[in-house]
């Protein structure tokens, strides 16, 4: 998202995914929320998934639609897809499906007869709650950055995925879910077997190329941003290692002489698998009291991150 040009505070985003917010989560939360699901989603999957058709189709929330269903909008889809799951409520799933078509036909009705008589078929369209183009044709783009990988096949990955990474910003396929590609880079990294033990951020190595680079007009200026800003992503994820390794070392050190059924261990890999934790994290996660959660953290003595009074949390930075 910062890529983007937005940005989300880590702490908001840690305690959104652990069902701890301390605030009513924003549109950026969400979306934010939604590429670490995507991200782990990819991670735990085979490593060719996510760059397969169904990967992707299932990716951009376009899984085959059941039969039957084609005249239908998307809540009545949705509903029959509930009901392939219960057999025992096929009626109940199909009346309301009835009603979320209807519902769809009106909300579709309605922003036809509100539309200006001079409205041009090229500008912007209200519809699912969320303003689309109607010319810009995702399926046809998708088609077209599947082409460039099946083109970049016999080329090394790495290449073959900054010019993936160059399609992905040129075409723009997706309308609301550009952030996909990355990801998608990451994971055809993998597949090749350039990876094997994670799912490569690259956008972690975009960060230190200017935008002015990795926008020029010159194909090949991109190219070389996007293959540098790989090299910059491996340095900085070995940096990031060596950092987490030097801090369990540390924490480690403090777990000398505890009893075998002592709970600071599992603090310490809390510590190191998520970039805060907050108290209540670690009662969920531990099973222990607010109160002896705040001790353990307090006996680790790592640093409180937030500044704040209450709802504070805890990280190794």
């Amino acid at each position: 998202m910062w890529i983007a040009g937005e940005l989300v505070h880590v702490e908001d985003l840690v305690l959104h995914d652990a069902e701890r917010d301390v605030r009513a989560p924003t549109h950026d939360i969400t979306i934010a929320h939604s590429i670490l699901r995507t991200r782990r989603r990819i991670a735990g999957a085979e490593a060719d998934w996510a760059t397969n058709p169904s990967g992707i189709e299932n990716l951009i929330s376009r899984a085959s639609i059941p039969p039957g269903c084609e005249g239908l909008g998307e809540g009545a889809r949705a509903s029959f897809a509930e009901a392939a799951l219960d057999e025992d409520h096929d009626a109940f799933a199909a009346e309301m499906a009835e009603i979320d078509a209807l519902l769809d036909r009106s909300a579709r009705t309605l922003a036809a007869a509100g539309k200006d008589r001079e409205h041009k078929a090229g500008s912007l369209a209200v519809g699912e709650l969320i303003i689309r183009d109607p010319d810009w044709d995702e399926g046809g783009r998708l088609s077209e950055w599947k082409a460039v990988m099946q083109q970049v096949a016999a080329m090394p990955p790495t290449l073959g995925a900054a010019i993936l990474w160059d399609a992905w910003e040129i075409l723009e396929p997706l309308q609301r879910q550009h952030w996909l590609g990355a990801q998608l880079v990451s994971s055809y990294l993998r597949a090749r077997g350039k990876l094997a033990s994670h799912l490569f951020g690259l956008n972690f190595g975009l960060k230190t190329i200017s935008r002015e680079r990795r926008r020029s007009r010159d194909r090949t200026s991109r190219l070389l941003a996007g293959l540098e800003a790989m090299a910059e992503g491996a340095a900085l994820g070995m940096k990031e290692i060596i950092r987490l390794g030097q801090a369990r070392d540390r924490l480690e050190r403090k777990l000398q002489g505890k009893r075998s059924s002592s709970s600071l261990p599992g603090v310490v890999d809390l510590l190191l698998t998520r970039p805060i934790v907050s108290s209540s994290m670690i009662v969920k996660q531990l099973k222990v009291s607010h109160r002896a959660a705040l001790d353990l953290v307090a006996e680790l003595g790592v640093r409180e991150v937030t500044g704040r009074g209450s709802f504070r949390a805890w990280g190794v930075w």
